[in-house]
C-alpha cells in the first residue's frame, strides 16, 4: 500500500477519531511555538500503548521547553491530563504521555540519532491542516 493510500485510509478512518483530533491540537500549540518538522504518525494498529505520535523538533532546550509549555498548556486548557513526562529540565528530548497520543520534542541533533520516523516507517502519517501554520505557510509537512 502506498502513502497515499494509507494516508487516504486514514483521512477516512479519522473522521469521528477524538484521538486524531488531540493529536493535532498538539501539533497545533508547538507550531505555535515555531516547532520544526512536525510530524502526526497514526499508530493506532500497529501499538499497544498510544494512537499516535506527534514528534517535532527544536533549534535550543530552551526552544523545546517552549514548546513542551504550550503543549501541556493547551492541553489542560481542553480539558486533557498530561499522564506524564520526561525530559524537561535537560530540554533535549521532552515525551509528554496523554494517553492516547505522546508528544515527541526534539533538539534537532537527538532526533536524527532516535530517527523514531524509522522505527514507526509503517505507520500512516497525518497530515497537517495548512491553516495550522497561519497565512505565511512556507514549510508543510
Amino acid at each position: 500500500m502506498t502513502d497515499e493510500q494509507k494516508e487516504s485510509q486514514t483521512s477516512r478512518a479519522a473522521v469521528s477519531d477524538p484521538s486524531r483530533d488531540k493529536a493535532l491540537i498538539c501539533a497545533r500549540a508547538a507550531i505555535d511555538k515555531k516547532a520544526e518538522n512536525i510530524r502526526v504518525l497514526n499508530l493506532t494498529d500497529l501499538s499497544g500503548f498510544t494512537d499516535y505520535f506527534v514528534i517535532c523538533s527544536a533549534l535550543s532546550d530552551r526552544q523545546v521547553q517552549a514548546i513542551a509549555d504550550s503543549v501541556e498548556y493547551v492541553m489542560a486548557s481542553s480539558g486533557f491530563e498530561l499522564i506524564s513526562a520526561e525530559g524537561y529540565a535537560e530540554g533535549r528530548w521532552v515525551l509528554m504521555d496523554f494517553g492516547d497520543v505522546v508528544v515527541h520534542v526534539f533538539l534537532d541533533a537527538l532526533r536524527e540519532y532516535y530517527d523514531l520516523e524509522s522505527l514507526w516507517a509503517d505507520a500512516p502519517k497525518i497530515k497537517i491542516p495548512a491553516e495550522f501554520y497561519g497565512p505565511a505557510a512556507s514549510r508543510l509537512n
